[in-house]
């Protein structure tokens, strides 16, 4: 039986796949209508479209079998912004070495066509402990910086377990998102650990305001109850001395677990939008989606609408990764013309997007009925709206 030759590509054949892939069109998946947003049938960013040449050596000579010398496992949870009229998104890249960067890519659709700019995103490297760093998220304040809030990542130096880790909010700042200044980690007194925190876009009272998620661990929350949310005067010496909870964990439900804010709130005229993350757990393992709620104009820690239940959760491919059964959010655009980019990723591996409208998610979110909390409860819920709209098509029929 003859030997199979190794197969070699060329330079040309590789950056053609890639150039393929980015003019890829993308189509609204109508097997998964819901009304209350588009989703896309192909990922807006995977690990295919990171340019070539981050991962290959094109040289011959010092690449003779153009082997993949510094591999890209996954792209996902990304910082959304719109820049200069074009979709913006900072992306967790993951290479093979299981370490995590920031990447900008943009596109003039906002569904498709996204393009890495030619070099990831070098933070200002000031905390030797740090090993790692994940999930930015990215707000254009009004005092007119963009800050980015991510994950910083460091070994616990005081348990001697390999995988014990301690998570703290980095916190840098650009005008440009090509030159980055990088402000001290965010101080929270009462909170061990913090990650998945957001920077809301206005002052609030005068001061900066974050949502936080206290943690007494790395992964568990112990006793933190739900997003925070705290004040602080100084970021460039950020520091949140009392944090008081908006939206809550409840037993039961899709926050059972844990939860955290995942994009920039949205302001609208009933209140300011949240579009965060909730997880619970399952016999397969810990079960992540995404919700909605809403907080006041005038104190947007207080919450004023809460719908039931999830706004994305995964769905077919979407669940099947290197985390499985996991959707996640830490980016959403409000387009001027009134439409709003929700960008998550599924199962730490792939990023997608999910398209509505302002009018549309603010109906959602203030008339979806809240989760009723038992099973009885729910039951009669759904019971009387049934009747209310059998009542309704038998009106029509007349």
């Amino acid at each position: 039986m003859p030997v199979r030759p190794f197969i070699r590509k060329t330079w040309a054949e590789i950056n053609g796949r890639y150039e393929a892939l980015i003019h890829q069109p993308n189509i609204v998946d109508e097997a998964h209508w819901n009304g209350i947003f588009d989703r896309y049938a192909h990922p807006v960013l995977t690990s295919a479209h990171v340019p070539p040449f981050w991962t290959i050596d094109p040289n011959p000579k010092t690449n003779p079998y153009g082997m993949t010398r510094l591999g890209v496992n996954a792209v996902f949870n990304s910082g959304a912004l719109l820049v200069d009229g074009k979709f913006t998104l900072v992306a967790r890249v993951e290479g093979w070495d299981r370490k995590s960067f920031f990447a900008v890519a943009q596109s003039a659709s906002g569904v498709e066509g996204f393009r890495f700019w030619d070099e990831p995103v070098q933070l200002p490297d000031t905390c030797p402990e740090e090993t790692n760093v994940y999930d930015m998220r990215l707000t254009q304040h009004e005092d007119g910086w963009i800050y980015g809030v991510f994950c910083s990542e460091s070994k616990d130096p005081a348990d001697p377990d390999l995988s014990a880790a301690v998570a703290a909010a980095g916190l840098v700042r650009t005008k440009d998102l090509r030159h980055w200044e990088r402000l001290p980690n965010l101080v929270t007194l009462h909170s061990p650990q913090q990650r998945n925190v957001c920077l809301h876009p206005a002052f609030v009272n005068g001061q900066y305001a974050f949502y936080t998620r206290p943690m007494d661990g790395f992964i568990d929350t112990g006793s933190g109850g739900g997003i925070g949310f705290g004040l602080c005067s100084d970021i460039t010496h950020a520091v949140i001395d009392e944090e008081k909870m908006t939206s809550m964990r409840r037993y039961h439900t899709i926050t059972e677990v844990k939860n955290g804010a995942g994009a920039v709130p949205i302001r609208t005229e009933q209140g300011w939008i949240h579009i965060a993350h909730g997880v619970r757990s399952t016999a397969a393992g810990l079960r992540y989606v995404i919700y909605a709620f809403a907080t006041a104009l005038d104190d947007p820690s207080r919450v004023i609408a809460q719908p039931g239940g999830y706004l994305i959760a995964p769905e077919g491919e979407e669940r099947i990764g290197d985390v499985s059964n996991v959707v996640f959010t830490n980016g959403a655009i409000a387009a001027p013309d009134g439409r709003v980019y929700i960008y998550y990723a599924s199962s730490d591996t792939r990023l997608h997007v999910a398209v509505t409208d302002l009018e549309r998610l603010t109906d959602y979110v203030f008339h979806t009925p809240e989760d009723a909390l038992r099973s009885a409860d729910c039951v009669r819920q759904r019971t009387d709206f049934i009747r209310k709209n059998l009542e309704y098509l038998r009106g029509k029929k007349r």
